[in-house]
């Protein structure tokens, strides 16, 4: 389609900018403020949030999670760098009509080296196209680690949670695997209305959950 021409437009110009410039794309973090990498985008992606979704995995974890599916964005390094040319790419593939919102996954959204950069983007995306849902899946809790103090809440966490519409939260626990799970891993991760749960202080959890979903 058109959409799908534009967007491959957009990866060539990226790549032939950072061939241009001489930039190694697996190494960026060192002396460049701020810079976030990533590992991965897919364009067409239905099993990480509801409807058709864009999902970018962002690299740099901490959490280190036993039997992770992606423990190569535990690296910051990993992947490719999160350029202006990145972000035009994926704001142009979330504009058809068919296209739900975007996902963010890693590695890890929320560590506080990636929230710097995520947030403008997240501005962005809100401006650009507010009908789009904003998913984002973290291993920090949402009540104990993101709204409250810990190596994740730094100075862009509630600029970043308030736009933000659903959180998949929790570590990934082997133990508590569960195949039949929707959007979500372990049965300990929790899928929460984010808005809803700001606004009333106590968690509340998405629709899906209250459908055995």
């Amino acid at each position: 389609s058109g959409q799908d021409e534009r967007c491959k437009t957009y990866l060539r110009l990226y790549w032939y900018t950072v061939l241009e410039s001489g930039q190694n794309t697996g190494n960026q973090r060192k002396g460049a403020s701020p810079l976030m990498n990533y590992g991965e985008i897919k364009n067409y992606d239905i099993a990480n949030g509801e409807g058709v979704r864009v999902s970018l995995f962002v690299s740099g974890c901490t959490h280190h999670c036993k039997n992770c599916f992606n423990p190569e964005t535990w690296n910051f390094e990993y992947g490719k760098p999160f350029t202006k040319e990145t972000e035009n790419y994926i704001i142009e593939c979330l504009s058809p009509s068919y296209i739900d919102g975007l996902s963010l996954l890693g590695g890890e959204p929320f560590e506080p080296d990636n929230q710097k950069v995520l947030l403008p983007f997240l501005r962005r995306v809100k401006n650009d196209l507010p009908n789009k849902t904003i998913w984002c899946y973290t291993g920090y809790l949402f009540d104990k680690e993101l709204l409250n103090e810990s190596r994740a809440r730094c100075e862009f966490t509630d600029k970043m949670l308030s736009l933000i519409d659903v959180i998949v939260d929790g570590e990934f626990i082997q133990d508590l695997y569960d195949i039949s799970l929707a959007f979500r891993g372990s049965s300990n991760q929790r899928i929460i209305d984010v808005q809803k749960s700001l606004e009333s202080g106590e968690i509340k959890l998405h629709n899906l959950i209250s459908r055995n979903i």
